[in-house]
């Protein structure tokens, strides 16, 4: 999986690209098609204030976005891989769902007619 973040109106230290990185590594566990992870880390809303936005790029083009605003970067970049994750579900379940399009009422019986 191809990881990169930057950093606009901040710096961007290793020890939190690392900790982006290990977050963020996570996402193919909630849907495999997540090859590319961009991370955005925004300090210019005011000050202490950052905003993080998490870009994931899959299969087939799709593009899951998730954004959070706060003062700490590690609890904003929890935020936003939490929203990611609940998108990826998402995806996910809908494909899962999808692929039987019978769902349940496949294996029902018959009505009985007397």
């Amino acid at each position: 999986m191809l990881f990169t973040i930057s950093g606009k109106h901040i710096t961007i230290t290793d020890e939190m690209k690392a900790y982006a990185q290990e977050k963020t590594s996570k996402l193919p566990r909630y849907y495999n098609g997540v090859n590319q992870v961009e991370v955005v880390v925004d300090s210019s809303k005011g000050a202490n204030k950052i905003s993080v936005e998490i870009i994931a790029r899959g299969e087939h083009r799709d593009v899951f976005v998730a954004t959070e605003a706060g003062e700490d970067p590690h609890a904003c970049i929890d935020g936003a891989v939490h929203k990611l994750e609940m998108q990826l579900r998402k995806k996910k379940a809908k494909q899962r769902d999808n692929k039987y399009p019978g769902g349940t009422d496949r294996y029902a019986e018959p009505p009985h007619t007397p």
